[in-house]
Parts: C-alpha cells; structure tokens; sequence
C-alpha cells in the first residue's frame, strides 16, 4: 500500500473519459456524459467484489461513517462502543452525530476485544463500532454474537482494511452497516473518497438520500426529486470515482504483492526471539498492508523504533505516540476542543475524556510497532529491509 504507488494508463483512461464529457456531477446529465457513470459503475463493481447487495460511494471515509450512524438512526446521546486505537475520524463522526463514544479495550488483534464489551455496556448503548486496523481483522464473529446477544446495532470501520476478509466473507459485511475509505494512503484511492454498504434496502435508500440534500433520485428530473429527509452533502465527484475504479480492477494485484512482500518480512523476522507478531483471527484474510509486532515492553519497543529509523527502516509506527491514531495522544478530545458548542455538551451523559482508562490498551499500544507493506518495493530491497530488522532486534 498505499494504491497511488502504482497509478499509470489505466487511471487516466478513466479520468480523461470524465475531462471529455466535462460532467464531473455524479448525476444526471445523460446526454452530456456520453454513457459515463464512473460513481454507479463503482458502486457496482465493488458490491459485488465484496458480495454485498448495495454500495453507496461518497466523498470520505469519515462521510461514510457519519451517513451509516444517520441511517442506522444513531444520533443525540446514543452511546457507541469504539476502540481507543483508530484515525481520530471515527471519534470525529460520532461526535459530530450527537453520538457519545465509549472507549473499551483493544486485546493483541490491535482491535475491540470482545470478551470485555460487557463492562461497558450501558441502558444507553446503542450500538458497536468495531475498527479493523492495519489491513486485518477484529474478531468480527464474536463482537457480532455481542450485539444480537443485547440487541445492539453492529457497524462496521473497515476504512483500513480495504479487500480484507474473515473466513472468506469481507470485512464491512457482517454488521448492518460498514463503512471504507478510499483516501490518498488506503490500499486502493479514489484521492479522496469513501463507501458505505449495506445488505439492507432501506438502509441504503436512507444512506443515499442522506448524502445528497435529502434527494431520493426518484426520476429522470433532479429538480422534481423529493425530500423525504433532511441530509448534507457527501457526494463523491466522478473524477475521484474514475481514478477509484481503476484501483478497484487492480486490487487483486496489490494484495498479492503485499502478501508476498509481508511474508518474505515475517519469515525473516521468526528468528527474532525478542518479538512475538499481532494476533490475526483469520491470516487468509489479512491484506497484509502491515507488518505489525511486539516486544517485551515499552522501554525497549521504544529503542527498536529509534534504532530502525536510524538504520533506515523507514515507515515503522509507533502507534503509542502517534497524534491521530491512538487516544493517549488526544488532547483536543480530552479538553472537548470544538469550534463551536457540540451536541455532546448538552448531553447529561458526556464522559470526561481525560480519565478515561485503558491499562491494558496501553500495555499492547506501549509494546507495538507497526511496518508498512509497500508496493513499490523491489525483491532485494524487501530482503534488505528483512536483514536490517533481523540485524536491529537482535541487537536488543
């Protein structure tokens, strides 16, 4: 990863087909675009690579997730169960929605660990927002018996973990919503784009509408439409799908060669006593988009990092002290730092942010790193990058 590494003619095609027509609008305009509909041609062909009944692309991946928490009806006090490792964006859609986030800890998946969900649990839940991080996989079967168990909404973050699967069904599928992103560094991009999909009828003609003004594209006549409901604007530009529909026929090819690339890595990683790698419920299923590991604790997970870096090792992740990708980082929502007054504020049930508690959370995030898998890389430099971490955690 990520997909821009491998942009070339067939990207192009796709986006001077959109400059010719000059219709960059994702609808209407039949005449003009010339039998171009690079928005609905995605949304097509990514359902059925991932053998769901609807796709709706939208313009983000936080867009995706705030359409399907307003389709699912999670909005004003719900409270939503996330993990404390995930991009800030998922935190973001929530909030924005009205919504409350409820942290709970992650376990060596690096994702929600299902076994504690119940001490969290609330009159007030409303639903559990699982993040697959790193391109695989929480453990989606049993956080799912969770929800129908207590009549939870089950939703899906799979933004990082595009063409990742449990026991060969796609991540994004097992809730009544998932969500992905298609943005500059995802496995596939659009530039900028995300999806929502869904098995339910209903909950796409919502998610539909919500994305465009209420719109419910009833008719050959924008202006005729009706407005069912009260929405914003999340659409995708055709530009962006094009560039996305491109990157969706290559997918195939990008995850073999992450595969192949993770595997020359690990397998030249086994003689590293020091290190034990994550915890990955289903390996068939992993994108392998990292490559990530753990050592016996924080202090020297910490010296490996610097001493990777130094080597140059570049793309080594030390999630523990990233700003956008774990909550030990975020100040501004432990201080509820808004531009201006959110729902959360006038909620009776806002958490204080800043004593949330995670020990165990931080115990796995203190001894993690996490390598990204490029695509660009050749064999004898994925072997050389292989003798260097051997040669850097053996040093420990």
């Amino acid at each position: 990863m990520p997909g821009f590494e491998i942009f070339s003619d067939e990207e192009r095609k796709e986006v001077n087909d959109v400059l010719k027509t000059g219709v960059l609008f994702r609808y209407g305009f039949e005449q003009a675009r010339k039998g171009h509909w690079k928005a609905k041609s995605f949304e097509k062909e990514f359902a059925e690579r991932i053998a769901v009944k609807y796709c709706h692309l939208c313009s983000s991946g936080t867009a995706a997730l705030t359409i399907a928490l307003a389709a699912c009806g999670i909005g004003a006090g719900d409270e939503v169960i996330v993990p404390p490792f995930t991009f800030i964006a998922t935190i973001e859609a929530l909030l924005n929605a009205g919504a409350v986030p409820v942290f709970s800890e992650i376990d060596e998946t690096l994702c929600l660990d299902p076994s504690v969900l119940e001490n969290v649990i609330t009159p007030r839940t409303r639903a559990v927002l699982p993040v697959h991080m790193c391109g695989s996989m929480a453990r989606i079967d049993s956080i799912k018996v969770f929800c129908d168990k207590n009549g939870l909404v089950l939703m899906e973050d799979a933004c990082q973990s595009v063409g990742s699967s449990y026991k060969g069904k796609a991540l994004g599928t097992f809730g009544r919503m998932g969500c992905f992103s298609f943005d500059p560094v995802k496995t596939i991009t659009c530039g900028e784009g995300g999806a929502v999909v869904t098995n339910n009828e209903n909950l796409y003609r919502i998610a539909e509408a919500f994305s465009d003004h209420g719109h419910d594209h009833i008719g050959d006549d924008r202006g005729l439409e009706g407005h069912s409901i009260i929405g914003a604007n999340y659409r995708i530009s055709e530009l962006n799908a094009a560039i996305g529909l491109a990157q969706l026929k290559k997918l195939d090819s990008i995850l073999e060669k992450q595969r192949a690339h993770k595997k020359v890595l690990k397998d030249a990683l086994t003689c590293c006593t020091k290190i034990s790698f994550r915890e990955i419920p289903d390996p068939e299923g992993d994108s392998a988009t990292f490559l990530s590991f753990f050592l016996p604790d924080e202090h020297m997970t910490r010296k490996a990092a610097d001493l990777l870096a130094k080597e140059g090792v570049d793309g080594c992740f030390y999630w523990y002290d990233n700003n956008w990708h774990y909550i030990r980082q975020w100040d501004h929502l432990k201080n509820l730092s808004f531009a201006s007054k959110p729902p959360i504020m006038l909620s009776d049930n806002c958490p204080d942010y800043s004593k949330v508690f995670l020990p165990r959370s931080d115990e796995i995030m203190g001894r993690n790193i996490s390598m990204l898998i490029k695509l660009s890389w050749g064999e004898k430099e994925v072997d050389l990058r292989g003798q260097k971490m051997v040669r850097v955690l053996n040093s420990l």
